[in-house]
This record gives C-alpha cells, sequence and structure tokens, in this order.
C-alpha cells in the first residue's frame, strides 16, 4: 500500500510520515521545493509538489491520499483559499482521477458547522468546502477534526464523537496515529469525527 501526505513537513505531518514508515507502509511525502526534508525517516519517497499549483500526476501510484497540510490560523485569506480549500479540492479530484482509493482528510473541529462570528471563520469555512467536496466523491474517506493542537507526544488516550470538549487539546502524536489509524483501517471508512486527547 503506497500512501502519499501532503504536509509532510509540517508539525503533524512529520509525525505522520513516521508514524506511517514506522508500520512499515510504503510512504511518499509530498515536499515543496523550499521545504525543510531533514526530519523525514530515511528511505522514505519525496515527491515534489506544491498545493497552490499541483501537477495532474501528483498522486499517480498511490492508495490512500492523506492531506495534513494547513495554511495556519495567522495565514492571510487568500493563502488560507489556495491551501486548505483549493489545494485540498484540488488534490481530492486528482486522487479520484488516478484511482485512488481513500483520502484521510484531516480538518478542524468547527468545520461542520463554521461560527461566522469566530476568529477562524474563514479557516473554518476553507475547511467545510472541501470536506463537503471530498464526502461528495466515490473515495473511501476518513475526516478527522482535532479541537486546539498542542506540539505533545500525546499517550495515546484520546475521546472521539459527540462527547469532545470543542475547548479541549489535541496532541499532535494522537492525531498522527489517529491519521495512520484511517490510513489502514476499513472502521474508518465514512467517518467524520471530533477528537481531543485526555491522557
Amino acid at each position: 500500500m503506497q500512501v502519499l501526505v501532503a504536509g509532510s513537513t509540517g508539525n503533524t505531518g512529520l509525525r505522520l510520515v513516521r508514524e506511517l514508515h514506522d508500520r512499515g507502509l510504503d510512504t511518499v511525502a509530498m515536499v515543496r521545493a523550499s521545504s525543510d526534508t531533514s526530519g523525514l525517516p530515511e528511505g522514505v519517497e519525496q515527491r515534489e509538489a506544491d498545493l497552490t499549483d499541483l501537477a495532474d500526476d501528483v498522486t499517480k501510484g498511490c492508495d490512500v491520499v492523506v492531506f495534513a497540510a494547513g495554511s495556519g490560523g495567522d495565514t492571510p485569506a487568500e493563502m488560507t483559499d489556495k491551501v486548505d480549500r483549493d489545494g485540498a479540492k484540488r488534490l481530492i479530484d486528482l486522487s479520484v482521477a488516478n484511482g485512488v482509493r481513500r483520502f484521510v482528510m484531516l480538518s478542524s473541529v468547527g468545520a461542520d458547522n463554521p461560527d461566522p462570528d469566530s476568529e477562524l471563520a474563514h479557516y473554518l469555512q476553507a475547511k467545510h468546502e472541501a470536506d463537503e467536496h471530498l464526502k461528495a466523491t466515490d473515495l473511501e474517506y476518513a475526516i478527522l477534526r482535532p479541537v486546539s493542537l498542542t506540539d505533545a507526544d500525546g499517550t495515546g488516550e484520546v475521546r472521539l464523537g459527540e462527547n469532545v470538549d470543542p475547548k479541549g487539546e489535541a496532541a499532535r502524536g494522537d492525531v498522527a496515529k489517529l491519521l495512520a489509524d484511517a490510513v489502514e483501517a476499513p472502521e474508518w471508512v465514512g467517518k467524520v469525527l471530533t477528537m481531543e486527547s485526555v491522557g
């Protein structure tokens, strides 16, 4: 199984690549020309690409694609649209076109029904549109919506679903492990889950 990770050198994506690699999966790190790739595990294939200008063959040969990228909460609205909305939607479309089986989306709590009064309203709307675009395809999909992210490794103890505290925290290490689970496990297909770390 070949897994392409978009956002592979980011704070969460790098943890995910390591997790997938440790599980013995054929992992492909999607990287920009300017990316610092020094943290990627040795032997992981790198595929140069930019979410704002994706080539048609970027997902070719892949069985699963994971969108773990993000423009960041402090990014101008235009870049948020280019990466979190349009980049994600283009990657989804290329996954369909190139015969990818499963697409795993790292989204955000609040993306189901973005609050227009939230300071993250534009970001959440972009994530919402990307999530809905994915759900409308025939791809096997899984969407993970963590609460506020921390740079902690986590303990593996998480809460999923309706009882998640929207003001809680999610360790990036826990998020990476759940995304890796979603790559492989059949029970993740068609799921949209909020999550928080509880350990």
